[in-house]
Order: C-alpha cells, then sequence, then structure tokens
C-alpha cells in the first residue's frame, strides 16, 4: 500500500486541521459571551444525547432489528455496568448473532 504525500494532499489535511481548530476554539470564544439562563443550560445538556440520536437512528432504520437489537443490548449493559467496552462488545456480539440467525 503506498501512501499519496502529494502536496494537495498534504495542503487539504492542513486546511481539515485548521478548519477543526478554528470550529472548537471559535466554540469556546462564543460561549464566553453567552448568558448561561436555565434554557441555554437545558439546551447545553441535552445536546449530547441528541448527537448520539441523531448518530445511531439512521443506523439502526438501515439496518433493521439487527442494528435495534445490538443498541438496546449495549444500552442496557451501560446502564447496568457502566463500562463502555463491554456495551460494545455486549452490542457488536448481539448484532453479529442477530445477523447470523437472519442468514
Amino acid at each position: 500500500m503506498t501512501i499519496d504525500a502529494s502536496p494537495v494532499v498534504l495542503l487539504a489535511i492542513l486546511a481539515m486541521t485548521g478548519a477543526t481548530y478554528l470550529t472548537r476554539a471559535g466554540g469556546f470564544w462564543l460561549m464566553g459571551y453567552v448568558n448561561l439562563t436555565p434554557r441555554v443550560r437545558r439546551m447545553l445538556e441535552a445536546s449530547p444525547g441528541a448527537v448520539i440520536v441523531a448518530t445511531v437512528l439512521p443506523l439502526v432504520v438501515r439496518d433493521g432489528i439487527a442494528a435495534a437489537a445490538a443498541v438496546a443490548t449495549g444500552a442496557v449493559v451501560m446502564y447496568l455496568l457502566r463500562r463502555d467496552y463491554l456495551a460494545v462488545f455486549a452490542g457488536m456480539a448481539v448484532a453479529a448473532a442477530a445477523r447470523a440467525m437472519a442468514g
């Protein structure tokens, strides 16, 4: 396998790095000017869950019952044991088993 280290590729990587940094740093800078009212605080507290749902839901819709069972299993294991890796492995095992049984 070869890696294309052309100037265009390196420039693209640098541009993406800069955009990522500016987005993150800009967010922290802008939040310095936001009054943390109870409504804004609730919105910020809900953001991580909204991001997870926005990421996982399309996968569940696309992949069906196997993905739904895997996500539910991961959520239950995480809730009960509070172990990230165990939740991921349990979800993957359920997804693999469901797909193997489906054929």
